[in-house]
């Protein structure tokens, strides 16, 4: 299985945005990208079907022809932790099922870009969280950093967690969450010298999805690929 686990320093800090950016500019290389949330939690009904805004997203980046349960394998309607979601529909977060549809879904591209829920270590059950599911899937490693006050502890804390799990951290991300943060440089310094991996770029806070791969450098991901 190739390809990158992507987490986050926090919940709502851009992971699906950077990684419907990723999948994107890797297409735009010529490579088959599978985008994957692993689980997802939260659901509207539109038009007569059960919708995740983030599954919806990676679908519209991928042109595998994807469905949306291939993407998104394991949803819930209420928009919480989802060992909590799970419970509320009486339903278990069973360990082989998911990992076997991560994998099915990723044997049909040549990358596959599989997105954690929330941050690093988000618990699925009593026994295992989503760290354990990125160690299981043993992918490297690409961190958004979601760039507002805090984001340099919260980012070290992270970066700490997924090597101490024995996983590689292969890149980051800076993705703007709050535009007005002062000492933006200075910060993106701080970073840098901190989490020691390749960056693969800042965004902006922007409007148009379709412009965030512009934003990336992805060379050290494609070296990492090779």
């Amino acid at each position: 299985m190739n390809g990158f686990f992507i987490t986050g320093t926090d919940t709502e800090i851009g992971k699906t945005f950077i990684t419907a950016a990723l999948t994107r500019a890797l297409s735009a290389r010529g490579l088959r990208v599978a985008p994957i949330k692993s689980l997802a939690a939260g659901q509207e009904f539109v038009d007569g079907h059960w919708v995740n805004e983030d599954v919806a997203t990676l679908l519209a980046a991928q042109d595998l022809g994807l469905i949306d349960a291939e993407v998104g394998p394991l949803q819930f309607r209420e928009p919480c932790a989802p060992h909590i979601a799970a419970r509320l529909e009486g339903r278990s977060i069973e360990r082989e099922p998911l990992l076997a549809a991560i994998r099915a879904t990723a044997a049909k591209a040549e990358i596959a870009l599989v997105e954690g829920v929330g941050g690093f270590c988000v618990p699925l059950d009593d026994s295992w969280d989503t760290a354990d599911l990125a160690v299981d899937l043993g992918l490297p490693v690409i961190l958004v950093v979601g760039l507002r006050l805090g984001c340099i502890n919260h980012a070290l804390l992270t970066a700490e967690a997924i090597r101490a799990r024995g996983l590689t951290l292969a890149a980051w991300v800076a993705n703007t969450v709050d535009p007005h943060q002062p000492h933006v440089a200075d910060n993106l310094a701080s970073l840098q010298a901190g989490l020691k991996a390749a960056c693969l770029g800042h965004l902006p806070r922007l409007s148009d999805p379709l412009a965030a791969p512009a934003c990336l450098d992805i060379s050290a991901l494609l070296t990492e690929h090779a």
